[in-house]
């Protein structure tokens, strides 16, 4: 999937992979802080659950889209990367939004050990989160 950068203003929205449950991350307007949104649950067998992940498209409106990478600790890829790069090229292709992978290495465990923190949070909404504020964080550097 050749990648294309994610315009500089608007919403991004970031997708946490995962085979059983799909975490959805947004930014404000601004892109200061992203915030926990959602989480998909896809069934086993069954495809992307794009009809899901459309009706938060619709809300907010992103004008790009962060994936989850999730790379072996080494920064190998295994069959989950190779499930996020096929969601990835799938939610390019079904929304004709830039998507952008991002190593998504550590996010669900930060998000674990945050949990508790700001409230009860969904592990996979704060893992888009995690991973979606980290972006953030390395664009304005």
């Amino acid at each position: 999937m050749p990648e294309r950068r994610v315009p500089p203003e608007g919403r991004l929205l970031a997708v946490d992979w995962g085979s059983k449950h799909i975490g959805l991350a947004v930014t404000d307007p601004t892109r200061t802080i992203a915030q926990p949104l959602a989480t998909l649950t896809r069934r086993a067998g069954r495809r992307f659950p794009m009809r899901q992940l459309r009706r938060w498209l619709d809300e907010y409106t992103p004008t790009g889209i962060i994936v989850g990478l999730p790379l072996t600790p080494e920064g190998a890829e295994g069959a989950a990367a190779q499930a996020a790069r096929a969601a990835a090229e799938l939610i390019a292709a079904k929304t004709g939004l830039p998507v952008l992978l991002v190593d998504e290495r550590m996010t669900t465990a930060l998000a674990a050990r945050a949990d508790g923190v700001g409230g009860r949070v969904d592990r996979d909404q704060r893992a888009a989160a995690v991973l979606l504020q980290a972006y953030l964080e390395r664009e304005r550097s």
